[in-house]
């Protein structure tokens, strides 16, 4: 585990055993099975320091209202987020 940037502790991936990662969880369950949190998770791939992935998404959502918002956020909307590369955009 590692601790956020507001000193919290922050589950990240590899500390989740094998069978709790998303990117098993898909491959073993199919998507139904997930969250749009962890499917985008998936698609980010990393997070940042101090903040795991999962968390990324997580926000990523919030900040756009869900995955009908997220759709329609326009390139420059993504790259201003705190931890979103152009890549990730």
């Amino acid at each position: 585990m590692t601790t956020d940037v507001e000193g919290r502790y922050a589950t990240m991936i590899r500390d989740l055993p094998q069978g709790e990662r998303p990117r098993e969880r898909l491959r073993d369950y199919g998507p139904s099975y997930l969250s749009n949190s962890e499917l985008i998770a998936i698609l980010l791939r990393v997070g940042s320091e101090g903040e795991s992935v999962l968390t990324l998404a997580s926000r990523v959502l919030a900040t756009f209202g869900g995955l009908g918002g997220l759709g329609k956020a326009t390139y420059g909307e993504l790259c201003n987020l705190h931890s979103i590369s152009d890549a990730k955009a």
